[in-house]
Formats: C-alpha cells, structure tokens, sequence
C-alpha cells in the first residue's frame, strides 16, 4: 500500500492470539463465519452445489450473506483462496483481502478493503461505514477467539433504523 490515506481504500490490522488455522477456519467456512460475524452464509461452489458447512471456500466459489440487525445481503465471489493465510473476495461493490502471518507467538491479520470507488455515497458508505464496520468486527473476532464472548447486537432489533449501521457500534 502506497503511504497515505485515500478513500479507494483502507487497510485494518489486529493481532489475534489463536491459531492461524482457526482464524482461517472463521473467514473462510459458513460454520466459522456464522460464528461471530453473519447470521447467515452460504457458499456455492463452481458447479453450482452449496459447500457444507466446513468445507473451506475455493477460487470461484459465490457467497451470498446476511447479517443480524440488517435485512440486507451481500453476494459476491471468491477472487482467492489459498487454505491457509489468504483470502480474496469481493465486497460491496470493493474488494477485500484477508493476509494472516504468524508473528512473536500471535497471528497478524491484515484486512485490506481496495477498488473502492470515490463518489460520495460510496465515501460515505463504503469507505466511511466499512472502515467503521471492519473495525468492529475485527474487535469481535478477537474477544470471540481469545475470550469466548460475542460483542455484536443481537438482543435488540435494530432493523427498522435506517441509520443503525452508522450510529450503534456493535451491528
């Protein structure tokens, strides 16, 4: 990544005591996925039948996702997909790209959110709501692994607020 900031993307970082197998297992599985971030997935692979649960994602696998507190879906595709510390997908009219590298007895997972566009919705939307929404999430993804706790909403409906995304800090 080039120095500086701009709004076609943005890089998160978090170290996470857990092993790099089950950090990958969390990103790149409907089981692991649903565990602390979607309340649902599903996986498609290239011929068209839906991945088990624990099945790893490959290269050109679909997705379709649903989260708690927003009746949306994201559909995208697998770019990437290495099994082990790699992960490449696209996401919300962007893609992402998940590194995972053993460093001083921790896994280093790096998130890069890129080819964002820059008009001001997707400034706002995109770049705004996703960098807030990653930094979260990735909070979660470490009390989930390293304490067993979920800090995301699901107690409360949130749905019927079109600003929730923006203004609660755990959907």
């Amino acid at each position: 990544m080039e120095s500086g900031l701009s709004f076609d993307r943005f890089v998160k970082k978090i170290y996470l005591n857990a092993p790099l197998e089950r950090i990958y297992y969390c990103w790149a599985t409907e089981a692991g996925i649903t565990s602390w971030f979607l309340r649902s997935a599903e996986y498609t692979n290239k011929d068209g039948h839906k991945r088990d649960a624990s099945e790893l994602v490959e290269e050109g696998d679909v997705y379709r996702w649903q989260w708690h507190n927003w009746e949306g879906e994201e559909k995208g595709s697998i770019l990437g997909a290495n099994g082990k510390d790699n992960l490449e997908l696209t996401f919300s009219n962007s893609k992402i790209s998940l590194r995972l590298a053993e460093k001083k007895g921790a896994v280093l997972l790096t998130l890069e959110q890129y080819d964002i566009p820059t008009d001001e919705s997707s400034k706002m939307n995109i770049y705004n709501g996703c960098s807030n929404g990653w930094t979260f999430w990735l909070a979660n993804l470490k009390a989930y692994l390293e304490h067993g706790i979920l800090l995301n909403e699901t107690s409360f409906d949130l749905t019927n607020d079109p600003l929730a995304g923006h203004i609660y800090v755990n959907i």
